[in-house]
């Protein structure tokens, strides 16, 4: 099994601790619908505010089973793309969008039931004047995205694992998980170990 196959079953909270919180996206980049998750290897794209033309470059060049990573600044006035633009990403079997920014036709990308990340959505469209990088390292959501690093999303955010620290890190997010579920399983419910590890943690 790959690894990037072997993180599919982890939430984003621990391997979030695993990489002590330092590569999270802006905690306003949400899923569209609660049950999505997104898992992939980093397209990126350099998008200058409100021109989304190199956005259609990066669907025709991306590699079926990438996520494409937006940096469009933040800006939450212009969208990124709209339910006609995100359908070819779907259908040239792109695993997910991320945006820094907003999109638009949000019912419509919703009927998709395609995993889109993002700050929410807006009403006006972008210009195609054709400026833009692909492929390089950007900042999204106030985090550090380098081409090939693994995403992976669900309901609580976005996280980046840098692909030098993959193994690391699918190491001790699995770790941390294992540790949950017992810690779940010996406490929830069980009021004298309840109050026994509230002692424990208070004391120190």
């Amino acid at each position: 099994m790959k690894l990037i196959d072997q993180f599919k079953d982890i939430p984003t909270t621990c391997i979030s601790d695993a990489m002590e919180g330092m590569n999270n996206l802006d905690s306003a980049i949400k899923p569209l619908k609660e049950v999505y998750k997104v898992i992939g290897r980093a397209f990126t794209v350099k998008m200058p505010v409100g021109d989304n033309k190199i956005f259609l470059k990066a669907i025709r060049e991306a590699k079926p089973g990438d996520v494409l990573v937006v940096d469009a600044k933040g800006d939450t006035y212009r969208a990124v793309a709209g339910d006609f633009i995100v359908g070819m990403a779907q259908t040239l079997g792109i695993n997910g969008i991320v945006i820094d920014g907003v999109i638009r036709d949000i019912e419509g990308i919703k009927k998709l039931d395609f995993p889109v990340f993002c700050k929410g959505s807006t009403i006006a469209a972008s210009g195609k004047a054709g400026q833009g990088e692909l492929n390089v390292p950007i900042s999204c959501g106030g985090a550090t995205v380098t081409p090939g690093d693994i995403i992976i999303g669900d309901v609580d955010g976005v996280v980046v694992i840098p692909q030098e620290l993959e193994n690391e890190v699918y190491k001790r997010s699995f770790e941390k998980l294992t540790f949950d579920r017992k810690r779940a399983e010996t406490i929830t419910g069980n009021r004298e170990e309840t109050i026994k590890y509230l002692d424990e943690i208070l004391s120190k």
